[in-house]
């Protein structure tokens, strides 16, 4: 098969698109035929050099931990699960995605809506399930008013139509070219920079009862100024600081019930998910620098012919 690979940490350049044995499904697993998988801010640090805990082994390396496409091939003891070979699936890993096929168990699936599309559903796990448990972990509630760094974001974007279903108010942060894409999600945008913590607090009089964070630095210290219990605080970034500040970060609780319960939320057109740019496998590279380059909204996602 084809594949995306790494033999040493490095900027992009050091992706390469190399043939790797096609890998076969186990008991209790799946193979997957992809045809499109996200690329995220994870995807990079791995490339960089940074080992998420649990991973193992050398080189090469395939980054990717969200996919979509057509279940191949089952395992022993996957038939009682009820998932059938030709079944249109996304799902979540830890790696591996950026390639022609992919095996995962069985319990990391969940169908594809119809109303999907490849690119959408590519991109739709890491972002839709990182922000539904970050809300969790927030308690958030109807009345409640949270703020989100960094909401034109792939976890932001989501973040934002899921606690404004909620019947929370949502102020998010995010460059000016983005405002009007926030209040198209129902979110009150308010512009990064000198005077942030002024601006939001004229935003909200009353307060600010909680924050996601996707941005750190002077935007976590903002939040830290403005949210009075700080286990209301997630960040998805200052992870090192997080213990040190009493502020929370998300917990890895991904599961295919709850990717199910949010990809019908997109099949009931309540959640909206904003594909940026699509490239080709042989293109991650470039698609890993439109990711560092920290702008723009939505998702960058690749295509697997």
């Amino acid at each position: 098969m084809r594949a995306i690979a790494f033999s040493e940490f490095g900027p992009p350049e050091v992706l390469r698109l190399v043939e790797l044995p096609t890998p076969a499904a186990g008991p209790g697993q799946v193979r997957v035929r992809i045809r499109a998988a996200g690329v995220q801010p994870y995807d990079c640090a791995l490339r960089a050099g940074w080992t998420p805990p649990g991973v193992t082994g050398g080189f090469p390396r395939i980054p990717g931990n969200e996919f979509a496409g057509v279940v191949d091939q089952i395992g022993p003891g996957v038939g009682a699960s009820g998932i059938t070979v030709g079944a249109e699936v996304l799902g979540f890993g830890q790696l591996n995605c950026y390639a022609e096929y992919l095996v995962v168990p069985a319990d990391q699936v969940t169908a594809k809506p119809p109303e999907m599309p490849w690119a959408v559903a590519g991109g739709f796990t890491a972002g839709a399930q990182t922000a539904h448990i970050a809300l969790a972990e927030l308690g958030l509630g109807k009345g409640d008013t949270l703020l989100v760094h960094a909401a034109a974001g792939a976890v932001g974007t989501v973040a934002v139509q899921l606690a404004v279903d909620r019947g929370a108010t949502v102020i998010g942060t995010a460059r000016e070219e983005n405002h009007d894409y926030l209040r198209s999600l129902g979110a009150i945008p308010v512009a990064y920079g000198d005077g942030l913590l002024d601006r939001v607090r004229a935003l909200a009089p009353d307060g600010v009862d909680a924050a996601l964070d996707g941005a750190g630095g002077a935007a976590l210290e903002v939040s830290l100024a403005l949210v009075p219990a700080r286990d209301r605080i997630v960040t998805l970034v200052e992870h090192a600081r997080a213990p040190e500040l009493g502020v929370r970060t998300t917990r890895n609780l991904r599961s295919a019930a709850r990717l199910a319960e949010l990809a019908d939320l997109y099949a009931q057109g309540r959640l909206r998910i904003h594909v940026r740019r699509t490239y080709p496998l042989a293109r991650a590279a470039d698609a890993h620098r439109e990711v560092e380059s920290r702008h723009g909204r939505g998702k960058v996602v690749l295509l697997v012919d």
